[in-house]
């Protein structure tokens, strides 16, 4: 192993392989995050429940957290509004749910505490419902003409490049413009003849903003929102701040906390919505900003494309289509079950080796053909009968589940008004968490 800097921590981390990057603290070889801990009650920070603190330093430390003052900052601001997009507590409240987020161990725990015989009445409705959306899926992997200057390297060698990145965020637009959401601009003339062909964007979970930077190089958007609580180094803002007549706002916020309606420079305009990767309930979340609360001053959404990612994180409170889920014949607990074997589809790369909509249903038959079926009999426990399935087995049930999850997001739109549908982007050899949901306005003719 390569020696490392003496101002890092030592700290190593398995699962990624290398040490930790963070500084070490004085007289110590670790950071703070990695150093042994003092004897004494550590309680989480009220302000920022990433971190703990030691019982008795508490008091002093809230007045210094990094994030008051951020906090502070930010609830003075018309678009804040706490939980505005957090989903239904009342709902939850009937329900008796004594917590508001379900944890991965709480969701094992709840598939390990099922008879043989529940887990496999699941596998069988979980089969019975992707039949069901299985046809509503298509491959649609675009590298659109007016991304050749990204495709083609001709851009600022500043700007980062990973030609997998600028596949994904190329096929995301490309899917947009498709739709009829953005129109193709020519850069060497004026790109549209009014300022109203060419929408604002509003990016969430923008991280750095490169997606919007592509967007703002190949469609000529002039006014671009994003949306992220993190804070980043090295982002596109510089970039973006140096085209010319491009307005641009980085609001720092949680987007459940986001009143898409109470931002003054958005009300009223045209807009399309994109997301690559949004985590989990994050992409619940920014459906719910979008599209619940409409009225004649609200933002108007021309369409959306976003990539949906880290199905295993998602939540029962915050999803956005109970309907349809219960409908379906699927309880909250077995929502839960469905989010926690969603994360077979990506374990140890299996996902990247399912070949797309067909080909999961094909290696489903051919293992039923073979005779891959798990003998139960001698079996006692869920734990023994997953442990006794095969990866690819794995990997495709957790694709599924996603497919499920997603079909509902998916349904959900189109009944708020938009042509909506889901796509498979890129090859799942690029990246294995690779559907899109996009969507559009309805034609004249069809609404």
């Amino acid at each position: 192993m390569a020696a490392r800097s003496g101002s890092r921590c030592n700290f190593w981390l398995p699962k990624k392989k290398r040490s930790c990057a963070n500084t070490r603290i004085e007289s110590s070889l670790f950071c703070g995050n990695h150093s042994q801990r003092s004897d004494g009650q550590w309680l989480p920070c009220p302000i920022d429940p990433s971190h703990s603190v030691l019982q008795e330093n508490l008091e002093s430390h809230v007045k210094r957290c990094p994030l008051l003052k951020q906090n502070v900052a930010l609830s003075g601001q018309v678009f804040y509004q706490k939980g505005i997009n957090a989903g239904n507590e009342e709902e939850e409240e009937k329900m008796g749910s004594c917590y508001s987020v379900v944890t991965s161990e709480m969701k094992r725990n709840l598939v390990y505490s099922m008879s043989v015989s529940e887990f496999h009445q699941l596998i069988k409705k979980i089969e019975a419902v992707h039949c069901s959306i299985r046809n509503d899926i298509e491959d649609s992997h675009l590298s659109p003409e007016a991304c050749n200057i990204w495709f083609n390297k001709e851009i600022d060698r500043k700007l980062p490049f990973q030609e997998k990145h600028v596949l994904q965020q190329g096929s995301i637009l490309g899917n947009l413009e498709k739709i009829g959401a953005l129109k193709r601009c020519n850069t060497n003339v004026e790109c549209c003849e009014k300022d109203d062909d060419v929408p604002a964007v509003v990016e969430f979970g923008a991280g750095r903003g490169y997606l919007t930077q592509m967007l703002a190089d190949c469609y000529g958007v002039k006014k671009v929102y994003l949306v992220e609580r993190k804070s980043y180094k090295l982002k596109a803002d510089r970039s973006l701040r140096q085209k010319e007549n491009l307005v641009l706002e980085r609001m720092r916020i949680d987007i459940e906390d986001l009143n898409l309606n109470a931002v003054e420079s958005l009300q009223g305009v045209s807009y399309v919505a994109v997301g690559k990767h949004l985590c989990g309930p994050a992409t619940d979340l920014s459906l719910r900003c979008c599209l619940s609360r409409q009225d004649g001053e609200s933002p108007v959404l021309r369409g959306l494309a976003i990539a949906t990612c880290c199905h295993h994180l998602c939540q029962w409170k915050s999803y956005i289509n109970k309907e349809y889920i219960i409908g379906m014949g699927i309880s909250k607990d077995e929502f839960h079950a469905l989010t926690w074997f969603t994360s077979w589809a990506v374990d140890d790369d299996h996902g990247s080796k399912v070949p797309g909509v067909e080909g999961i249903d094909l290696i489903a038959s051919k293992e039923e053909e073979d005779g891959d079926k798990v003998e139960d009999d001698s079996l006692s426990s869920v734990e023994e009968v997953v442990k006794k399935m095969k990866p690819m087995k794995r990997a495709v049930l957790g694709f599924k589940c996603k497919q499920i999850i997603d079909a509902g997001r998916m349904k959900w739109v189109k009944k708020h008004g938009l042509d909506s549908k889901l796509v498979k982007y890129i090859p799942a050899s690029i990246s294995p968490e690779n559907t899109l949901l996009v969507a559009g306005k309805l034609s004249p003719v069809l609404a």
